[in-house]
């Protein structure tokens, strides 16, 4: 006999899944993955379908993993990629795939928004920041007109999180967190009606509104069916990824932070106060239904290292003989210096949100000379995605007051050990890491299902169960070299800025 939890961490390449007790001890893992649709140049698109399969199929693992019996589930609840779009019919129907969080198709659809406020300066007055193809309203938009049966056929507007609970219950709501990247006012938790009205958007087309930690029905019997479980398991609100990761590091209260590495990266603060997008900054809601959290989104960051494998370690990947063509990457990028030599990755391959928000830029090999090898290309990835981190932690300082003193890094990218001394190098910064990294999403979501319960009072238990793993102290040898590197990297955005926009406004 025991009590258990099922947590999914619904991510933008594979679902992760965890089997938990309520301390948050795992007792079985599964994953499965999902593939990425990109139709036309700039849209990236997923089947809802392929989130459903993976949900069942990793459900089913961990329940013959660990021989539970399905009567001993106490609960289940997802964690999802934030800033989907899945329009559900009248009938509950899928009506087309869902728009990812890194699709930046609406560009006109953005710029018609800020000039309903006159313009994008009068709007970043307004709201702080610009908004940009990449954003959900103006992607509401660009459904409204270019996919106008789609859109009149739409009962509501789910984020994958809302569908997922869907899914699983037949009832049709968001959850707070999910919501803010939306259009969400923080103060009085509910939708902003009045902003969607303005920019074209049918309001009645958002679905009602829950809490993280809000039991919101029972598995339906189908969905049981589907996962070998029991018809009315409680099912809980969930959240989206980042507030979830805030939880399973520990970094849920006031001036706490964490950053993750995974496909994408980002940086988070958790505060009390309500406070205004800035340089690409978003606010948003927590986990924690009386905290906010201010993050700033990284686009590409394991995905640039995955390209660099894909396209200059083909013949190791296909060696059979080489079990893990990283750990041969990183054992060469220990022997290229600090700044690689001058060369400089700016790791912008999908755009970027923050410390700048652009859906032209891309990425740039800058400096590149004869004797850089694939190794240095390596080593500056790396070194170009902990830049672009630096940045976003000076603008929290400057815009915020935040002075974060040590990084807690959670995600795949954190069980790189040359990764994370580079990145506690270049921004002089002591790095420590989460046990179980990769899961921190997953343990996260099943910490907030275990409040849902009753099991905890509120997040503070977080400091009893979540544990440290590693640490790393900066190299202060290598401050120069990099704050060298991290004013030319700047000035590289600022230089090309117009150049990729030139190039690449008619393609996007």
């Amino acid at each position: 006999m025991g009590e258990f939890i099922i947590a999914h961490d619904v991510g933008t390449s594979s679902n992760k899944t965890v089997l938990v007790d309520t301390r948050g001890n795992i007792l079985a893992t599964a994953s499965a993955p999902y593939p990425l649709l990109t139709p036309h140049p700039n849209w990236v698109e997923q089947n809802p379908e392929d989130y459903w399969s993976a949900i069942t199929k990793t459900t089913k693992q961990v329940l013959e993993k660990s021989q539970i019996s399905p009567k001993d589930v106490l609960g289940i609840i997802y964690t999802t990629q934030a800033m989907g779009i899945i329009p559900i019919g009248l009938q509950g129907n899928v009506l087309r795939p869902n728009i990812s969080w890194v699709d930046g198709r609406a560009e006109k659809q953005a710029q018609k928004i800020m000039n309903k406020f006159f313009g994008e300066r009068m709007f970043k007055s307004i709201v702080g920041t610009s908004i940009m193809g990449k954003d959900v309203i103006p992607k509401l938009l660009w459904i409204k007109e270019m996919e106008p049966e789609i859109y009149n056929q739409t009962k509501f507007f789910l984020d994958v999180n809302g569908y997922l609970k869907f899914k699983s219950t037949g009832i049709p709501i968001m959850e707070w967190s999910g919501a803010s990247s939306y259009g969400f006012n923080l103060k009085k938790k509910d939708w902003l009606k009045g902003f969607f009205q303005i920019c074209g958007i049918d309001p009645k087309k958002l679905p009602p509104l829950v809490r993280s930690i809000d039991q919101v029905g029972g598995l339906t019997n189908e969905a049981a069916k589907e996962m070998n479980l029991l018809e009315g398991i409680p099912v809980f609100g969930g959240c989206d990824d980042v507030q979830s990761a805030a939880v399973g590091a520990d970094a849920i209260g006031e001036g706490e932070a964490h950053i993750y590495l995974g496909t994408s990266a980002w940086v988070c603060v958790s505060t009390n106060k309500n406070l205004k997008f800035k340089n690409g900054a978003a606010v948003i809601q927590s986990a924690d239904p009386n905290m906010n959290q201010v993050v700033g989104i990284t686009e590409a960051a394991g995905s640039c290292i995955q390209w660099i494998a894909d396209q200059f370690y083909k013949h190791e990947q296909a060696d059979e003989s080489i079990d893990n063509v990283y750990a041969l990457m990183d054992a060469k990028v220990k022997d290229i210096p600090p700044g690689s030599d001058y060369l400089i990755c700016t790791p912008w391959m999908l755009g970027e949100r923050c410390p700048v928000s652009t859906t032209t830029t891309r990425a740039t090999l800058f400096n590149i000379s004869l004797e850089h090898t694939r190794e240095h290309m390596m080593r500056a990835v790396y070194e170009g995605v902990s830049y672009n981190i630096s940045w976003i932690l000076e603008n929290f300082k400057k815009d915020y007051g935040f002075e974060v003193s040590t990084l807690k890094l959670i995600g795949g990218g954190s069980l790189d050990e040359q990764w994370m001394q580079i990145l506690a190098d270049v921004t002089q910064k002591p790095v420590i890491t989460v046990a179980n990294p990769q899961m921190a999403g997953a343990i996260g979501g099943a910490i907030c299902a275990a409040i849902g319960l009753g099991i905890y009072k509120d997040f503070s238990c977080t400091k009893d169960l979540i544990q440290i793993d590693k640490h790393y102290k900066p190299n202060f040898k290598n401050a120069k070299i990099y704050n060298e590197l991290l004013s030319s990297y700047k000035s590289i955005y600022y230089s090309l800025n117009k150049s990729y926009a030139q190039i690449n406004a008619s393609r996007f």
